[in-house]
């Protein structure tokens, strides 16, 4: 994930006067600046996704709108008790090419240090939204997904096959996560400066080959963790499809697509069981138990 340093922002995450005019909008209290930590979030953009999915570039104005007020959990978690910060203010920027749906959001210092501390390090530093959108085309000819004859990821006339996402319908949520569907989702991490720099440059310019160790490994980690949940995302869909458990196998990739690892793993393990319940041998006649036990019972 590229990380921006932008010297026109915020400094320490302190609100600026007007951004605190605006958190006051959302609370119930006057809040004071030194009483509030400020950070800007990547939602989404309108580049194709890991689930070959795309916003469309119309379609973020409407769904900044609709995220205003909305929100920051941890793992999509829907409890109070996971509901971490609050968006206050949301615009559309655009950067070589994409055009993306930036969020401002306020977190109360007081009993959030170990939070604040982790988006400060860049721990807590993907995320992911939830929202409803009213329209799905396909990229190439504008016709329902899955039905057309074109599908995700294949390419026609040098272009990349898609699911288009517009007509925003409501947004719910942003939320902490560990692997984001869209690549480029998270925390716009600010520093005092106007120069880009990416993660590695950063350890390499702290000098510490100890970081540079972990950040690796890290790396190693994660990859191995995606693709353990593509595997199990494939698993998912090809038993679904012989459990017959959708209309069609681009719905069910689309519903593998959202659950969290840890929701997979328990759904194919469930769907191994009832597979294997399936494809027991049966027998024509029933048998009798008491002629079970006593040698007389045969399988017809």
């Amino acid at each position: 994930m590229k990380i921006s340093k932008q010297g026109s922002t915020f400094p320490e995450g302190t609100p600026t006067p007007e951004m605190l005019a605006r958190i006051n909008g959302q609370s119930k209290g006057s809040l004071k600046a030194e009483d509030i930590y400020v950070f800007s979030v990547r939602l989404c953009d309108d580049q194709i996704d890991r689930d070959g999915e795309r916003f469309a570039r119309e379609a973020l104005p409407e769904l900044g709108r609709l995220f205003l007020g909305k929100p920051g959990i941890v793992d999509h978690n829907w409890s109070a008790e996971k509901q971490v910060a609050r968006i206050f203010d949301t615009c559309v920027e655009q950067e070589n090419g994409v055009s993306w749906l930036r969020a401002w959001a306020y977190i109360p210092r007081e009993g959030r240090e170990e939070l604040i501390r982790d988006i400060e390090t860049g721990i807590r530093r993907e995320v992911s939204i939830s929202c409803s959108m009213g329209k799905r085309s396909c990229s190439i000819c504008g016709g329902e997904p899955g039905a057309c004859g074109h599908r995700r990821g294949e390419l026609v006339q040098g272009q990349t096959c898609a699911v288009v996402l517009s007509e925003p319908r409501d947004a719910y949520e942003f939320s902490f996560v560990a692997v984001p569907a869209q690549p480029m989702a998270g925390v716009v991490k600010h520093w005092k400066g106007g120069e880009e720099m990416e993660l590695y440059a950063l350890v390499e310019k702290s000098g510490s080959g100890q970081a540079m160790r972990e950040l690796e490994n890290l790396k190693a980690m994660a990859a191995f963790g995606e693709e353990r949940r593509e595997s199990l995302r494939k698993e998912a869909v090809r038993m679904g499809v012989a459990l017959k458990l959708g209309p069609d196998r681009s719905e069910l990739e689309k519903m593998a697509a959202a659950l969290e690892p840890q929701v997979l793993e328990k759904l194919c393990r469930g769907m191994r069981q009832k597979l294997e319940e399936e494809l027991l041998p049966q027998t024509q006649l029933g048998v009798d138990p008491e002629a079970e036990m006593a040698g007389e019972a045969y399988l017809v």
